[in-house]
């Protein structure tokens, strides 16, 4: 399947896929990035796609499996024993101490809160120090998307905590 034959077929569907991302989800986000994690997908496996009679359905099936994927994926840890404060966290003076912590409960409540793409991105590349080729080569993303998903996550996570102050 070409490119433009890809695009014919499936683009068509963007307006039904966002919808239901968004009501599965909750969040535009996480359906914008669950919309092109679809597309993704089924251009991965566009050689296969050729003999599907309804396009629109097989791109909305996609969809909502990904979707249900990423509301089962567990969350990340925010308690006083979690391995990433424990790793994060300087040896802080003992007056501030308290204040990092709390700090780092709020940062990782509010990477909790991220889309799905964007907080393995996130945690990949800050939190186990994977360089971006890393990242594409374990996750699959081109090197663009992977640079788009950390801006959108440092972003949020900026403006999130900024709005706790």
């Amino acid at each position: 399947m070409t490119h433009q034959e890809f695009k014919a077929r499936f683009l068509p569907c963007h307006k039904k896929m966002y919808y239901i991302a968004f009501r599965y989800l909750g969040n535009e986000y996480d359906a914008e990035d669950m919309v092109q994690n679809t597309y993704l997908k089924l251009w991965e496996k566009r050689e296969s796609l050729e003999n599907i009679e309804n396009n629109e359905a097989y791109a909305i099936t996609t969809i909502k499996h990904l979707c249900l994927d990423t509301l089962r994926a567990p969350q990340i840890e925010t308690d006083n024993d979690s391995v990433l404060v424990q790793k994060t966290e300087p040896t802080p003076q003992p007056d501030t101490a308290y204040e990092i912590k709390e700090d780092m409960k709020v940062l990782l409540n509010i990477i909790n809160k991220l889309p799905e793409q964007q907080r393995k991105i996130l945690l990949l590349r800050h939190f186990e120090d994977k360089s971006t080729d890393e990242i594409e080569t374990e996750t699959g993303l081109s090197n663009a998307n992977i640079r788009v998903l950390l801006s959108r996550a440092r972003k949020t996570i900026k403006e999130l905590f900024i709005q706790r102050l």
